[in-house]
């Protein structure tokens, strides 16, 4: 290769990042961050995108009603959640609505990148197969006391109602089956931190 020829471009491996509520996946997220590696907040994309994206709006204006949308032209997501609570087949169609516009939104942050690795944060990463389309996986999990605790806390939420929310999520014990690594976050966030640089570390040589 002349020395006037581009440098070809280093393959970007994306890592994807999962946990169930309360797990900390978010905190390992900004941790992971902190250590200069770029992160791709799934879940707080997807509450961007169907503000921002005409045609996501137009879609799930015909799917929904008029309601969907405040009028402010902000997503109401009460009423939407109500909507699609006790309909499951209304909460597929809103979801196959949503996923592919955060999967294209997804590819063209990622293609924007220079990095040789970075990382999806996404709760639903083996729910919705995902991690297929990941070079590897990342679960931060915690015992099922410590993530009640913290949701309560943080959300001001009951024990049965954070409970309603794990029960309707996968199992912890089916997603550590499938993941490539595990960091278990039932400690300090000193603990969760080490944890964190310790993986880092490991992933660097894939």
């Amino acid at each position: 290769m002349s020395k006037d020829e581009p440098e070809p471009r280093v393959s970007t491996k994306v890592i994807g990042i999962t946990g169930g509520i309360g797990s900390g996946k978010s905190t390992v997220s900004q941790f992971i961050e902190e250590n200069g590696y770029a992160v791709y907040y799934s879940d707080q994309r997807a509450k961007d995108i169907v503000n921002d994206d005409p045609q996501l709006k137009e879609k799930i204006t015909e799917l929904l009603g008029v309601h969907a949308y405040d009028g402010t032209g902000a997503y109401d997501r009460k009423y939407v959640a109500a909507a699609v609570f006790a309909d499951e087949a209304l909460l597929h169609q809103l979801n196959g609505l949503i996923h592919p516009a955060v999967k294209t939104d997804f590819q063209k942050w990622a293609d924007a990148q220079e990095a040789p690795l970075v990382f999806k944060e996404t709760a639903l990463l083996f729910e919705l197969k995902l991690n297929e389309s990941c070079y590897k996986s990342l679960l931060v999990t915690a015992d099922d006391n410590c993530r009640l605790k913290r949701v309560m806390d943080r959300d001001d939420k009951t024990y049965r109602e954070v409970e309603a929310i794990m029960l309707q999520q996968m199992p912890e014990k089916d997603k550590v089956k499938l993941a490539d690594y595990v960091i278990y976050n039932n400690g300090t966030l000193e603990e969760l931190r080490q944890q964190t640089e310790q993986t880092l570390k490991e992933m660097i040589g894939i």
